[in-house]
């Protein structure tokens, strides 16, 4: 009955849904293209494959060491990845060519999501994190395909408001057939809104376990120092507006003490590029793009990172890291990244989505935590003028990484188990 009730609930939101797409699409004209695959009326010609759901681009970048593993345990079966977003596409594309199939998840309305299910039909469905889709798990659970939640999380936050609709959540997880849950507490949470204990299985993060094969560090070593000389340079990595501010702030403060200091500003969405730059010349800033290409003028204070999946090469250009989404409420992104490279990481206090990666970072001295434009530019000033001090606090954060690695091989193993 609830889940009649969100169908209903979702059907009459349909056109605020599709106004939000073309609102979207104003600064990402991707967002108006494809809407077909949004309502499963064109999908890709595939039986029995592996589904893997990654909403976005973090997910995306999340699973590529799972994606690999599966298709190197099964050659001869088909993988289609699926998305929400433009940004988590162009990842799959970039990743993945056409290794795999690719397409929109569709609306989780029952009668999309019922086609969807029935012209595919998956040997396997794996949604990555908090990908919850009530009417998709339900109408795979009614067919006999296995659904994975793989490296779930559930913060606290998250927890609160799915415990409002109690009577939708526990049903929905009661129709998974197994969870690889990041760590205890995020366990626990699930199964306190009603996931059977004997589905659960803690297998640590699939962050650890990133690929750093696109940032070979002898590489990075001569790119910066031919396209960027000696020049001290930190990166302020997958912003938002709001920190785009604080960070050119932060940058204006540091130019007093480091005159040649180079900032690389990266937002964390393709449509905040231009917004970014703006503000950037907007406040004195000699502004380019990272796509200009070329060796960086003397004169250039400002390096916009608009180039999609580059941002670890970003980071491992850099003398030190802030890792966005985490000075304004956003839960904070991804701060193993910039840490596998051995950079001192900063953040801001809002790093919920990561909360238990980041407390381990904190308590290795890989991390350290900052509340404003002030508090950022006091703590790297401290990490450009103290180099062994930082560069110790980067070894740190990177040993984090290399003990908790492995994530991979058990959340394979769980999904063999369902295969």
């Amino acid at each position: 009955m609830n889940r009649l009730l969100y169908s209903l609930l979702l059907t009459l939101l349909l056109p605020a849904i599709l106004i939000y797409l073309l609102w979207r699409s104003r600064k990402n004209p991707e967002y108006r293209h494809r809407w077909s695959e949004r309502f499963g009326l064109t999908l890709p010609q595939i039986n029995d494959a592996i589904v893997v759901h990654c909403a976005s681009m973090g997910e995306t970048l999340a699973a590529v060491p799972l994606i690999e593993a599966l298709m190197a345990r099964y050659p001869g079966k088909p993988i289609l990845v699926t998305s929400f977003t433009p940004s988590g596409s162009e990842q799959v594309r970039q990743r993945f060519g056409d290794r795999v199939a690719h397409c929109y998840l569709p609306l989780d309305l029952p009668f999309v999501v019922a086609r969807f299910v029935k012209r595919l039909r998956p040997s396997l469905v794996v949604l990555m994190e908090t990908e919850l889709w009530p009417n998709l798990i339900h109408q795979c659970h009614k067919r006999q395909v296995p659904v994975m939640l793989s490296n779930a999380r559930m913060s606290e936050r998250s927890a609160r408001g799915y415990a409002r609709f109690r009577r939708l959540t526990r049903p929905m997880l009661a129709e998974l057939d197994a969870v690889a849950a990041q760590n205890a507490e995020d366990g626990a949470r699930l199964v306190t809104l009603g996931l059977d204990p004997a589905k659960l299985t803690l297998c640590g993060s699939l962050k650890f376990d990133l690929d750093l094969s696109r940032a070979n560090l002898g590489d990075l070593q001569q790119a910066r120092e031919t396209g960027f000389g000696d020049r001290k340079i930190w990166c302020a990595g997958s912003t938002h507006p709001g920190e785009f501010e604080q960070a050119l702030a932060a940058h204006r403060a540091l130019l007093r003490l480091h005159p040649d200091l180079l900032m690389l500003l990266v937002p964390r969405h393709p449509e905040q590029f231009e917004h970014a730059e703006t503000l950037a010349k907007e406040a004195g800033f000699e502004t380019v793009r990272r796509s200009a290409g070329g060796n960086v003028a003397q004169a250039v204070q400002v390096v916009i990172g608009d180039t999609m999946g580059e941002l670890l090469t970003l980071y491992g250009l850099a003398d030190a890291a802030f890792v966005g989404g985490s000075l304004i409420e956003r839960g904070g992104h991804n701060p193993l990244e910039p840490a596998a490279l051995a950079k001192p990481v900063l953040m801001g206090p809002h790093f919920f989505n990561f909360q238990e990666i980041g407390q381990t970072l904190l308590q290795a001295g890989g991390m350290a935590l900052v509340n404003n434009a002030d508090e950022l530019a006091d703590q790297l000033e401290h990490l450009l003028s103290l180099r062994k001090q930082a560069e110790q606090m980067g070894h740190q954060g990177q040993r984090v990484v290399d003990t908790n690695r492995g994530a991979t091989e058990r959340q394979l193993a769980l999904a063999s188990t369902l295969l």
